[in-house]
């Protein structure tokens, strides 16, 4: 239908195959058909979770189908978190199984795997056409109840999820290997693979904040008029560096925001309801801080990818050190 200045609208109804669907309906050939559409504002239903989720759920409902489908969500944010949120309202109150389709950095990969088969896709739409074959397939497994493969084999996420199994030697044989293995220094694979935690150990207090330098990082996409930079909309693959020698406002004349992920007339009006250059020239002249830094750091964080983040955050902490600053506000949208 379109889209942000669609992401408002609420749940609704249509008999068929709609957008997307159609190609998976071509993809599924005689083996499955989709027999109604539900389509709803990203924002809408992230905002409305509870009472969207059961509308959607009810418009479902009423078709008794075998296999629901979600997305496919590639890297959107929301859009992943509400397929998700309605596999999980489908799976648990419909008993019904769901497929679903998204980029593995997807939020609603980790919050709703356990509830849905979401095949692993590229970043952007641009990877539709590899994505449908594989959920398609998927689906009607799950719709005719035949046995689903490995995540390896089905091309789907892990879902996290352990099973019962009969094993050829008993558990505590097996965890000996492993330790002689792991002492040994030899190579060897758990049995469950185990979660990594980016664990980052918070920064010590300022001890002056009076004579503190204080500067703004934002991934709310905040730059000067023009987007000198062209920091994309979604997936930034840059950030901008820029100065605020001078500035005491970020006007609607002088500044706007790149961010694609977000309604961007509130930003628009006043850049200061994202990056709060106003309030803290403010604090500066009370006093309440030493100063401002003279640059202000921006990128997009829609879509933008986890590897992306962390090599632009590496870079600006390094320039920040580098100019003696003492702290950081870090704001988003």
């Amino acid at each position: 239908m379109g889209g942000e200045e669609k992401a408002d609208i609420p749940p609704q109804l249509r008999e068929g195959a709609v957008g997307p669907g159609m190609a998976l309906n071509g993809a599924m050939g005689e083996g499955g058909e989709i027999v109604a559409t539900v389509i709803c504002g990203d924002s809408f239903f992230n905002e409305n979770m509870d009472a969207a989720g059961g509308d959607v759920v009810a418009m479902i409902k009423k078709y008794h189908p075998d296999v629901v489908i979600a997305g496919p969500a590639f890297n959107a944010g929301r859009y992943g978190v509400a397929c998700g949120a309605v596999a999980k309202a489908v799976s648990e109150k419909l008993q019904v199984p769901v497929v679903s389709g998204m980029y593995p950095e997807n939020p609603g990969v980790d919050l709703y795997r356990r509830y849905a088969f979401i095949v692993e896709t590229g970043n952007t739409a641009a990877g539709m056409r590899k994505a449908i074959p594989s959920m398609a397939k998927l689906a009607l497994k799950l719709g005719q109840g035949s046995p689903v493969g490995s995540p390896l084999e089905e091309g789907y996420i892990p879902r996290g999820l352990r099973v019962n199994f009969f094993a050829a030697e008993r558990g505590a044989k097996r965890a000996v290997d492993m330790l002689v293995k792991k002492i040994k220094g030899e190579n060897f694979e758990t049995e469950y693979p185990m979660p990594v935690f980016d664990r980052v150990a918070p920064g010590p207090p300022v001890k002056d904040l009076a004579k503190a330098t204080i500067a703004l990082v934002t991934s709310g996409g905040i730059v000067p008029k023009g987007n000198p930079d062209r920091i994309e909309a979604s997936s930034a693959s840059k950030y901008g560096k820029y100065s605020l020698a001078g500035v005491r406002d970020l006007t609607a004349e002088a500044y706007e925001t790149a961010h694609g992920g977000y309604d961007p007339v509130y930003a628009n009006e006043d850049a200061d309801r994202v990056l709060p250059v106003d309030v803290l020239r403010e604090l500066e002249d009370q006093s309440v801080i030493g100063k401002l830094h003279e640059y202000w750091y921006a990128t997009v964080g829609n879509g933008t990818s986890v590897a992306n983040s962390k090599k632009y955050a590496a870079a600006i902490a390094q320039d920040l050190q580098a100019a003696g600053v003492d702290a950081v506000i870090l704001t988003s949208t």
